[in-house]
């Protein structure tokens, strides 16, 4: 799968988020502040897996379809894959 650059920057806004909650625990703000943008981080990340997953689950059942095969299986393994990052 080739990742577009909207998929890109999601990872890089991460990673900013990221880096502001260890700036906010050196500078020894308070729990709930560190919880709340932990908790935001956690939510992108789960976004972008699963932007990650649907693209590339189109990607493979229009694959096969164009080879006659049957998508059931690439579904499953969607859908596992999903379960998998919770």
């Amino acid at each position: 799968m080739e990742y577009d650059t909207q998929i890109k920057n999601r990872v890089k806004r991460i990673e900013g988020q990221l880096r502001g909650i260890l700036r906010m625990m050196e500078e020894q703000i308070d729990c709930k502040d560190i919880i709340t943008q932990l908790s935001a981080s956690r939510t992108a990340i789960d976004r972008t897996i699963g932007v990650i997953v649907s693209s590339n689950l189109i990607e493979c059942v229009r694959m096969a379809e164009e080879k006659g095969e049957s998508s059931d299986d690439l579904v499953k393994e969607a859908v596992n894959l999903l379960v998998k990052s919770r």
